[in-house]
């Protein structure tokens, strides 16, 4: 079946499933998200642990931590799924050992905790990692109500109010740079002043400004709006690859840590551009641009052999970023296999041959490479994701649904 694009909107309900036209019957496109979920927070393998009777959170095993960017990503799994018991553990968990109660940085989270130690790695923030509190929180709100024993609407408001009380004080700043109507990669002291294109996410404003009712609205649609030119900017227009790291004028922002050039945050880039292309379509013409590109330059790097880090012109990097402990090596990764088959859901309209990237995603395993390196965290939560928003379960939850 195939859903014409005019009908997929933020109000219809309706969401392409890519596995569906591609020829998979629905019963095992159920099976096949269920396993990952459960290979996820429930088998051998998982990242996702209980603790006691009402908390839980979600590890980045390979680094040995539980990150704001792993625990609000499990949120969104979970309100996404209609998993709230999972979902409700982990807001619990992450307000109880993350978000900071009271001090400047109030209503924020610390991105880094050791559950080892059971101590706070670093009390600083990333800002992702607030943005996605913010959204799981609204959009579990639209589906359970505030009435079951968290005020989910309160809590994303809690987090809202906190940004815009923040003014520098001790180095705190907005996690959006107020000036530039861009996410800041951390809302504070230099960070403040540059961001990750990864963190670029305009469906994620739209949402703010239908459902966060705090009197932002204009500033959130805003945000969007910038984003989506920002993307324009950051994206190489051949290969439509993007840096890691950049100015907010898209150019790359070096770092002391890491030198310029597309690498794991940017794997995350075509999956969000292709959710504000199907969510709000505010941008297609230039997105269905951007994913031909992105895809071409992929394929021509050979489908079963494309590396996961780049420099923008294509070219393969002579400094490559390691991955925990593992020597810096440049792999085939499930992570951006993951990303850039979503980016099938803005390019299948104009090229039926990007239906490529729909089969090579669905024959993948989440397992360990040839050299032995396994990343159920970052690899895993990516292919999950893809594989909700390939089947259409990654959605708008709307007020009427709960």
């Amino acid at each position: 079946m195939h859903i014409p694009l005019s009908a997929q909107n933020h109000s219809s309900g309706i969401y392409r499933n890519l596995f569906l036209e591609a020829g998979y019957s629905q019963e095992d496109i159920n099976k096949k998200v269920e396993k990952t979920y459960f290979d996820l927070f429930e088998g051998p393998d998982r990242i996702y642990f209980e603790v006691g009777d009402s908390l839980g959170y979600v590890s980045d095993i390979k680094n040995k931590d539980v990150r704001t960017e792993g625990v609000s990503y499990g949120m969104m799994v979970a309100v996404q799924l209609d998993k709230k018991d999972v979902f409700d553990r982990i807001w619990r968990w992450s307000k109880k050992y993350l978000q900071h109660q009271d001090g400047p940085g109030k209503g924020y989270f610390a991105w880094s905790f050791d559950p080892e130690k059971m101590k706070i790695n670093s009390p600083g923030s990333a800002s992702d990692g607030e943005l996605y509190f913010v959204t799981t929180l609204l959009l579990a709100s639209n589906r359970w109500g505030n009435d079951t024993g968290i005020d989910y609407y309160a809590e994303a408001r809690h987090i809202l109010d906190a940004m815009w009380e923040k003014d520098g004080a001790e180095y705190v700043q907005p996690f959006i740079n107020l000036e530039y109507k861009q996410i800041s990669f951390v809302p504070g002291g230099h960070g403040y002043n540059w961001t990750d294109p990864s963190y670029h996410v305009p469906a994620f404003y739209e949402i703010w400004a239908d459902y966060a009712n705090d009197g932002h609205e204009q500033f959130y649609r805003d945000c969007a709006d910038t984003s989506r030119v920002f993307l324009h900017r950051a994206c190489h227009p051949v290969t439509g690859l993007n840096s890691d790291y950049t100015e907010f004028s898209g150019e790359p922002h070096p770092t002391p840590w890491m030198k310029p050039g597309f690498r794991y945050d940017s794997w995350r880039v075509p999956m969000n551009i292709a959710m504000d292309y199907l969510w709000y379509g505010k941008d297609k013409e230039w997105q269905e641009s951007y994913a031909e590109r992105f895809q071409n330059f992929l394929r021509s790097k050979g489908m079963d052999s494309f590396k996961d880090q780049y420099d923008l012109d294509g070219s393969e990097p002579e400094w490559i970023l390691p991955a925990g402990d593992y020597e810096p090596t440049l792999r085939h990764s499930l992570g951006l296999i993951s990303t850039a088959a979503t980016a099938s859901l803005i390019n299948i309209n104009s090229n039926q041959n990007s239906m490529d990237f729909v089969h090579k995603i669905w024959n993948e395993k989440l397992e360990p490479y040839d050299d032995g390196y396994f990343d159920p965290y970052y690899d895993g939560l990516l292919y999950l994701f893809s594989l909700m928003h390939l089947s259409g379960k990654y959605q708008i939850i709307l007020p009427d649904q709960n």
